[in-house]
């Protein structure tokens, strides 16, 4: 397939999600969102944009109490998905998530599963580095000096193709939904002072449950929504409303320069235009000059259905 613009193909795209909120014995979360066919129909609008991630990242709150039956069916969720695309799960403690059972159920782990559950991943050249940001029997997040010190000595050495740091927690502000500042990462400069200087290239986060973006450092930040429920963010008279829709996912396309985030809903609503799959092949057998006149000029008539 030959791009039709002045970019390459990225080197790598992530699949990032956030926030699915299992319960055990499939109980509705506040008992009214059905959380396990959101995220099925999550996973089922990642196969069907056609692209193959190589990780699908999951930055926390697996679960709502984690409860060992809920991780299990999480993962019996998620990896048929990953299978079939050919993409690693890349699972990112959360807050309401517990260590102990999302070691052993979900990294297959033993030894001290009471640790933070911090972890480096490679995707030909790509490192991810799973950080924990969780404080056990608390919301808010911190990292322990122990978790930074081993941070900075894992940057030491850098990827070919840089770094990305997945956390739970996102290092930003939260000015639309100031209640949330509560919970949020605690002493973030002491992060700042690791990362700065190193070949960390974006944080992925997740916690609030909507999509927002920031910097930190220097280093981009993507929060990706929730996928059992989002908070509405206009909602009077409220410091926190849930609401059951708006859901979506992001598609994190790695380049040599650049990192682009595109945040893909969930949507269920009439088509009013449409360029069909089969307009590729016509603009495939123009040359350039041709597609730019076919697509750009004003007065072009070019029809992509004739």
């Amino acid at each position: 397939m030959s791009p039709f613009g002045q970019h390459p193909p990225a080197s790598h795209v992530i699949a990032h999600l956030s926030d699915p909120h299992f319960l055990g014995g499939s109980r509705p979360l506040h008992g009214a969102v059905d959380q396990y066919a959101n995220l099925d129909r999550t996973l089922a609008t990642l196969e069907a944009t056609g692209v193959r991630p190589a990780a699908i990242v999951f930055t926390g709150d697996l679960t709502d109490l984690g409860e060992p039956d809920a991780y299990v069916r999480l993962r019996e969720t998620v990896e048929p998905v990953a299978s079939r695309l050919g993409a690693e799960v890349v699972w990112v403690m959360g807050n309401h998530d517990e260590r102990a059972p999302f070691a052993e159920l979900l990294l297959d782990a033993d030894g001290d599963l009471d640790a933070p559950q911090d972890r480096v991943h490679e995707f030909d050249g790509l490192r991810i580095i799973a950080l924990d940001s969780t404080v056990p029997g608390y919301h808010h997040g911190e990292f322990s000096d122990a978790q930074l010190a081993w941070l900075a000595d894992e940057l030491q050495t850098q990827a070919p193709h840089g770094t990305l740091l997945a956390m739970h927690h996102p290092p930003i502000p939260t000015p639309l939904l100031e209640a949330m500042a509560i919970l949020e990462l605690q002493e973030q400069e002491r992060l700042a002072d690791v990362i700065r200087g190193t070949d960390v290239r974006g944080i992925l986060g997740g916690h609030l449950h909507y999509s927002t973006h920031s910097t930190f450092a220097g280093v981009p930040v993507s929060v990706a929504s929730a996928s059992c429920y989002t908070l509405d963010l206009a909602a009077p008279g409220r410091l926190l409303s849930g609401v059951d829709g708006g859901q979506s996912f992001d598609l994190v396309h790695v380049y040599a320069d650049r990192l682009v985030h595109s945040t893909v809903p969930l949507v269920d609503a009439p088509e009013v235009s449409v360029f069909p799959e089969s307009a590729r092949v016509v603009l495939e057998r123009m040359t350039p000059a041709e597609r730019l006149e076919a697509f750009s000029n004003k007065r072009s008539t070019f029809d992509p259905l004739t």
